[in-house]
């Protein structure tokens, strides 16, 4: 009998590991369906995981945060700049999203080059 119980809660517990391993590994984060305090977390994290030496495109910065919270373009001839901030600190809870609220993202045509305070110093000298 009670070797009968342990296998069941042996089972029991290989299942719930298993399931737990399935939505680590496959559930993807929607910054759509997060509340304001989770999506604010979650851009702030990608964010400061990002790096100068890597190759990120606009596509893939959507595709993982989701749209932007306010967005800016600027084309001239062949170039297109183009500016995105994602919230990532609450200044004034008033329901209205401001850029000191946020983190801009600054691509020139799709690829991305500054981020943080830098970026919207360089989309506002830029031509």
């Amino acid at each position: 009998m009670i070797k009968k119980v342990l296998q069941y809660i042996v089972l029991g517990l290989a299942v719930y590991a298993t399931i737990v391993m399935l939505v680590i590994n496959y559930y993807k984060d929607d910054p759509q369906a997060m509340i304001w305090q989770d999506r604010e977390a979650f851009n702030k994290r990608f964010i400061s995981k990002l790096k100068p030496d890597q190759n990120i495109e606009l596509d893939e910065v959507l595709e993982t945060l989701g749209s932007p919270d306010l967005t800016y373009v600027k084309k001239h001839q062949d170039k297109t700049l183009q500016i995105v901030y994602y919230r990532t600190q609450l200044v004034k809870p008033d329901g209205i999203t401001t850029q000191d609220e946020c983190t801009g993202l600054l691509f020139d045509n799709g690829q991305l080059i500054l981020w943080g305070p830098a970026a919207s110093v360089a989309y506002e000298k830029a031509k």
